[in-house]
This record gives structure tokens, sequence and C-alpha cells, in this order.
């Protein structure tokens, strides 16, 4: 290689780097507030983490302690007192309380707590939300409207829904609380029926054809 052609390479490996250290400087900030933003972002995630934790221990902390009084009056209105961030939590609250209330012969007022969830709002899953008012309308019993409870259990009982044969367990009994052992025993049969109905509804539904004067489904006369 002649001195002329190494002149000529040492020249544009200068220019080269020239070239590289000014577009570091026009561009290197975007480099920098990427790495800033990356760091930034994975700390903001730690943190609201860790918020999240602590809000859920001070929650499950609140529950205990509530759960812990000897009364079970004084433990009723612990747990609605309950005062804890997210609706999870306080739907968790709320189904204690009223598991409580229905332990104490209050259905009543089981009934009403269970319909505070039933009626909450759309950070409350559906499915919970179902439980609620189920357990809303069984805690209440014949002290709710007739008419009121087979809307609200037509509204569950629809095909496909997760609690559609027990809500139809619940429509039988409607039915011969009114005097519609005809209705009854369509409903119960169908359940019989069903290849997604427990065993224990099953035979309980079994158990109320048979009552009835009803045949399950299924089954022949004996001769």
């Amino acid at each position: 290689m002649s001195d002329t052609d190494s002149f000529i390479e040492e020249v544009t490996e200068e220019v080269r780097r020239d070239k590289l250290f000014a577009t570091m400087r026009k561009y290197g900030w975007i480099a920098v507030l990427a790495v800033v933003l990356i760091v930034g972002g994975a700390a903001f995630n730690e943190y609201r983490k860790a918020q999240t934790r602590a809000a859920a221990e001070a929650a499950g902390d609140a529950i205990l302690t509530a759960l812990s009084e000897n009364d079970p009056a004084a433990r009723i209105a612990a747990l609605k007192a309950v005062d804890v961030e997210g609706a999870e939590a306080d739907m968790v609250a709320r189904f204690l309380a009223a598991a409580q209330q229905a332990a104490d012969g209050d259905g009543a007022g089981a009934s009403e707590t269970l319909m505070t969830i039933a009626n909450g709002g759309s950070d409350i899953p559906e499915f919970y939300r179902q439980i609620a008012l189920f357990k809303a309308i069984v805690a209440a019993g014949t002290a709710m409207d007739q008419a009121e409870r087979r809307v609200a259990l037509e509204s569950l009982a629809v095909p496909g829904a997760p609690l559609s044969l027990l809500a139809q367990e619940q429509l039988a009994l409607l039915d011969i609380e009114t005097g519609d052992a005809g209705a009854a025993l369509e409903r119960l049969q169908r359940i019989v029926a069903d290849a997604s109905a427990t065993p224990g509804l099953r035979r309980r539904s079994t158990q109320l054809i048979v009552a009835l004067g009803g045949e399950p489904a299924g089954n022949t006369p004996s001769q």
C-alpha cells in the first residue's frame, strides 16, 4: 500500500469517526431518554405492585380483625364497617357479614346485605353478583314478595347461566308455594334430566317429584 493510499484511508476513517460523534451528539439524547423511560417504568410498576400488595394485606387484616369479635352483632357491624380499597375486598367482607346474619337467623338482614353486592357496579364480576342475588332471594324466603321473587329467579334461570338449575329448583318451590304443582313437576323433571345437574340437586328434585305424586324421569312405575 502506498503512502497516498494509507493517507486517504486514515482521512476516510477520521471522517467516519467525526460523523459518528456528530450523530451521537445530535441524537444521543433519544437513547438516554429511552433508558430513563425503561428504568422509570420498571420502578413505577414495582411501586404499583407494592401498593396493591399493601392494600390487599390491609384488607385481609381488617376482615380478620372484624371476624375476631366475639359478639355476633359486633362482628356483623365490624364487617360492614371494614374500610378497604377495592371492590373485591369489600365484597368478601359483605359476604361474610351476610353469612353471620343468616347464622343468627336474620334472613332479612342477610338478604339486604347481599343485595348491596348484587346491585354493585361493574367492578364486581357478574358471576359474584348473581351468587349474591341468589343467596339474597333464598335468605329472604317468603318475606320477599312472590312476584318479585319470581322475576329475580327467572333472571338467573336462563339456560346456560351459572346458577340456572339452582334457580329452577327455587322456582319449582315457588310454584309449590303458589299451588301450581303441575308447573313444579315440569321444572323438577327438567332438572333431573339435565346432565349438568349435581347429584345433590338431582336427589332433592327426585324427592320433591315423588312427594308431589310424580314419577322421576327415567324411572318406570312398579308393577
